[in-house]
């Protein structure tokens, strides 16, 4: 009799999982359903709004045309909201996970409570975006008149929801490189929360993206409250780099290091930064299904997100709103770069570590 019953259920698992593939192939998966979108962050944040945004163009392109919500799921950064996808989520293809990741915890191995690799999660698409830094004015004695006046600060402070979430890692990381003390205060809900900190004057210095130091900060930094530090871009084995020509309010990160010293920033925090910069500067954003997704409904997915993120539409708003379009990262890059979180240096994990212990402090 178990044996009976055990065969008619696996025989009904296998018999959905076929429908399932059926019904994808056929086209007509989603339609007359709701797809799920968790956005890690508190609602209203840079991340928040964007899923929302894209969520109508990427409606667009899956057949059938699902309703979509997106779900706040806040907390750690990320962290609650990628162990649920894991855990919790069906693996139907109705509920996806959008936002940005943390390659850290990846590279160290479960560090701030991560209980999936990455690897385990179907990669959906990525989207790349502009790392920046932009600090209050009135951090230094007498007033910063431009970036390199960072160096005059006796203490910087930032904010993070933990100590190992990417804003608050590479704002103290540059910070380092550059020779300035600093210090990282806990606890804040996310970026929006963190910006209101700096409006308090709570806090001196923030980490976000380009978009929404062009969005949110824009009325902060018009003001002459804020003003921009410098801008991330990933430098090769020989020093070599390519400054971003839509970027204009502040000079990329060895530039500013060049105007303050006279040479290339160099040493274990600098290339800890440099690696960081390169894992999160092309790809800032990562959508995700749930481990074991059915391959068909991978595949809609994976479809609609490439060209949602490559439609014309999309791309004039963006381009419109920021001066410069986000870029996509497909399966193969992202795959890529997932994988390469396993090949760190061990000098450039022990100095992250360090970095990370230090602000738990």
């Amino acid at each position: 009799m178990r044996k009976m019953i055990f065969g008619i259920t696996t025989a009904a698992v296998l018999a959905s999982g076929l429908t399932h593939e059926a019904s994808a192939q056929s086209g007509n998966y989603y339609q007359g359903k709701t797809l799920a979108i968790l956005v890690g962050l508190e609602a209203g944040g840079t991340s928040d709004l964007f899923a929302r945004s894209f969520s109508q163009y990427l409606r667009k392109y899956i057949p059938g045309s699902p309703n979509i919500i997106v779900q706040n799921m806040p907390g750690g950064a990320g962290l609650v909201a990628t162990n649920f996808l894991a855990e919790r989520a069906k693996n139907d293809g109705m509920t996806i996970l959008w936002g940005p990741w943390d390659p850290l915890a990846q590279a160290i191995g479960g560090a701030g409570g991560y209980r999936v690799r990455y690897e385990k999660l179907e990669y959906l698409g990525g989207t790349g975006d502009v790392r920046v830094n932009y600090a209050r004015t009135d951090s230094v004695p007498g007033g910063m008149k431009k970036a390199a006046d960072i160096v005059k600060a006796d203490l910087i402070t930032t904010g993070e929801t933990n100590a190992t979430a990417i804003s608050g890692l590479m704002a103290r990381l540059a910070l380092d490189t550059l020779g300035v003390k600093n210090r990282l205060i806990l606890g804040y809900r996310g970026g929006a929360d963190v910006f209101l900190g700096l409006q308090r004057s709570e806090l001196q210095f923030h980490n976000t993206s380009i978009t929404t130091f062009r969005s949110r900060s824009a009325g902060f930094v018009k003001s002459g409250e804020g003003i921009g530090i410098n801008y991330y871009l990933p430098v090769d084995e020989a020093g070599n780099y390519e400054r971003n020509k839509a970027i204009t309010e502040m000079p990329a990160f060895p530039d500013l290091y060049k105007e303050i010293y006279g040479k290339m920033p160099s040493g274990p925090t600098w290339d800890a930064l440099n690696w960081l910069t390169n894992q999160v500067g092309e790809l800032t954003f990562i959508a995700f299904a749930p481990p074991e997704t059915p391959a068909p409904v991978v595949a809609i997915l994976r479809e609609a997100y490439e060209k949602a993120s490559l439609d014309a539409d999309f791309t004039a708003d963006t381009v419109k709103q920021f001066g410069l379009p986000y870029s996509f990262v497909g399966p193969d890059r992202g795959a890529a770069i997932l994988k390469s979180l396993a090949n760190v240096s061990p000098q450039v994990l022990d100095t992250l570590k360090k970095t990370i212990e230090s602000g738990q402090r």
